[in-house]
């Protein structure tokens, strides 16, 4: 069963609801294959802003200073419960797109959640530039990408179109916020629900799933059967 999950790299949420997701397949106790789709959360950001990441929620959301340092210290309270150990204050927020095409290369090689995994812990905690070639490259190396084939995508513009592509998808399906799970190609969860919500719409998937193998077999409705 294939799961898409649209989410970037710099979305604090997304790394909590890959802890939760992954959490929930655990439990789950069927095989699932996870694709990781591109959705930037803003793609005309420079290579790296400038101000510190509480300042930036600030400005966005039009809060004071001390309200966007509350939200903040909320957010790595959520993430220490699933694991994580955010240093939002380390963050250096900037254009991702450069970072879903080097996921694009991932999937074609077999690591892509590898490399999905090791550019959110890079960027949410160890303060690493995302937009940066120069630093975004180590990490994706360091998660099993060739060093020549990472440093070829950076200086050309390989998987523009993919990307891109997830994009319009993800505004034909509606998505405006991420992450946003679609379960083998019909069921939706929106956001980073808890383990037990992504279990149950995992197993209504499964369910419904093997239901519709077993319709596809030859059977006989009433007197008629089918030769």
């Amino acid at each position: 069963m294939q799961v898409e999950i649209w989410s970037d790299v710099v979305c604090p949420w997304c790394y909590i609801g890959k802890r939760r997701f992954e959490t929930a397949v655990a439990e789950f106790g069927h095989p699932v294959e996870v694709v990781w789709r591109s959705y930037e959360l803003d793609p005309s950001a420079p290579a790296v802003r400038q101000g510190s990441y509480a300042e930036r929620i600030g400005r966005k959301y039009g809060l004071p200073p001390e309200q966007a340092e509350r939200q903040l210290h909320r957010m790595t309270s959520l993430a220490a419960e699933e694991g994580l150990d955010y240093h939002l204050d380390q963050a250096r927020s900037g254009r991702s797109f450069d970072a879903h095409r080097l996921l694009h290369l991932a999937r074609e090689r077999g690591v892509q959640d590898a490399v999905k995994e090791r550019l959110m812990a890079g960027y949410l905690e160890e303060g690493v530039a995302i937009g940066l070639p120069e630093e975004l490259a180590p990490l994706a190396v360091a998660a099993g990408l060739d060093a020549a084939e990472v440093e070829a995508v950076l200086e050309g513009d390989a998987y523009s179109a993919e990307v891109r592509a997830d994009e319009d998808r993800a505004n034909d399906i509606g998505i405006t916020g991420v992450p946003f799970f679609v379960v083998d190609g019909r069921f939706a969860i929106p956001g980073a629900q808890d383990p037990d919500t992504i279990l149950s719409v995992l197993q209504r998937a499964w369910d419904k799933r093997a239901l519709e193998i077993v319709a596809e077999g030859d059977a006989c409705e009433g007197d008629d059967c089918a030769i």
